[in-house]
């Protein structure tokens, strides 16, 4: 087997590794929601661990064999395999909009990584390690304040938490670069020790990001955002100060651009589409809560009184009316035809009775006065 093709199977098998982690990691965060960030005690996170820590192994290895212009545009893959992985281990399908979500943003990392080129290998000095660890730093911090205040949306904070795990990653893999390039085989120099302190922070950092991007995100908006914005910004970074250009003059850049377009939209289809899935519904009133809310508007009403007495009846007079009550309540009142001492007389055929609660009310001790022809 050629050096080339070693590599290329190499960095298929560290995409897998990759997916692999992902799909374990989004699991432990389902099932543990209490340790977003550090589940110590699950077996699981552990083993997620394990497989992302075989894939970046194996992407190094795979480097040692292959160009970077191969290595890197496939380990954008790790999407791709990441969702039939999904639907084979967990049961978990993937819609259209999220397939497509995926391809666009392989498809345009990919083609953005394999037209940039390659410069002169230099170690960074020690003001631009300084600017590179503050900016790096100031960037995850305020992700980090912007997933709290984004805690009511779980896309868009799983986002951003994806976002800065991806920058600790990136300049992780740039302080990494740096240290390979200058590393005399000693320990002894401020500036190797200070870039081994940096990796190993911006390290655990991503590990710890990635793990809370998970929980209310889904498996394929942060995994996206991740491999994304991982080797854009370590790109970025080379050719800001590493000397690295595109290939291709003019043309590659606009190529690189349209790249980083195709691929900033398949993050934001991505994104609105788990922002649909978790989009809360509002809940039906049920039938128990009607009937008490009708209880509630129908106690308010005042009260009518016919002849001094209450119409609801006692049982009602003090609570909140219920189906016997209202039954009670609209039932038609007997109203007096005849006014007291008169008996032995009749209305009028004519008059009739208003219907209740509006019945006539008596006045006692008082007579009605008598119109004869």
């Amino acid at each position: 087997m050629s050096a080339l093709a070693l590599s290329v199977l190499l960095s298929l098998v560290s995409a897998l590794g990759y997916a692999g982690g992902a799909i374990v990691q989004e699991r432990v965060a389902v099932t543990s929601p209490g340790s977003a960030y550090l589940p110590l005690r699950r077996p699981g996170w552990w083993g997620a661990l394990a497989l992302n820590g075989l894939g970046g192994l194996l992407h190094v290895v795979a480097l040692a064999y292959g160009p970077l212009s191969i290595v890197q545009p496939l380990g954008a893959l790790t999407i791709v395999f990441a969702l039939p992985l999904a639907t084979l281990c967990v049961g978990r399908r993937a819609g259209a909009t999220a397939w497509r979500g995926a391809v666009m943003a392989t498809v345009g990392l990919a083609g953005l990584l394999s037209l940039v080129g390659s410069s002169q290998d230099h170690a960074l000095d020690a003001a631009q390690r300084l600017a590179a660890a503050i900016v790096t730093g100031g960037a995850v911090v305020a992700l980090m304040c912007a997933s709290r205040a984004a805690h009511r949306h779980p896309a868009v904070r799983s986002v951003l938490l994806a976002t800065a795990a991806g920058i600790a990653f990136g300049m992780s893999s740039v302080f990494t670069k740096s240290v390979t390039v200058g590393w005399d085989g000693g320990l002894d120099s401020s500036g190797t020790l200070f870039s081994l302190a940096l990796i190993a922070v911006f390290s655990v950092a991503g590990v710890l990001l990635s793990q809370a991007s998970y929980a209310g995100g889904g498996l394929a908006a942060p995994l996206a955002t991740l491999t994304v914005v991982n080797p854009v910004l370590a790109a970025v970074v080379g050719i800001l100060m590493f000397g690295e250009t595109f290939r291709y003059g003019t043309t590659g850049t606009l190529l690189a651009l349209g790249c980083g377009v195709l691929a900033a939209g398949g993050l934001i289809m991505l994104t609105t589409e788990r922002m649909e899935e978790t989009e809360p519904r509002a809940p039906e009133p049920s039938a128990a809560a009607g009937a008490q809310i009708t209880g509630t508007v129908l106690s308010s009403v005042p009260r009518q009184r016919v002849d001094g007495e209450d119409v609801r009846g006692p049982a009602h007079a003090d609570g909140p009316l219920t189906e016997q009550g209202m039954r009670e309540l609209l039932a038609p009142t007997p109203a007096a035809d005849t006014a007291p001492g008169d008996a032995d007389e009749p209305a009028p055929p004519k008059e009739r009775s208003p219907a209740a609660p509006y019945a006539r009310r008596t006045i006692p001790h008082r007579r009605r006065p008598r119109v004869r022809s």
